[in-house]
């Protein structure tokens, strides 16, 4: 699996990465808390990562709606 990507610019996660052999995104935040969102083809995580997404705004309408948890990495 990938390494951590640090984000920038955004308040809501500090960093993502993404499995595409389970089609899983895992973000990290703030707090440090790690979470996995999982039923995510590569085009979600392709608008998940898009210059200009809020990543915040994607997890709260798209991402919460998918199978999700605290990831114990």
């Amino acid at each position: 699996m990938n390494d951590w990507i640090p984000v920038a610019g955004s308040t809501r996660i500090v960093a993502e990465k993404y499995d595409a052999e389970s089609e899983t995104i895992y973000v990290r935040f703030p707090d440090g808390v790690e979470w996995w969102y999982s039923g995510c083809p590569p085009h979600v995580w392709e608008a998940f990562t898009a210059p200009g997404q809020s990543r915040g705004q994607y997890i709260h309408q798209v991402l919460d709606y998918k199978p999700n948890g605290r990831y114990a990495g």
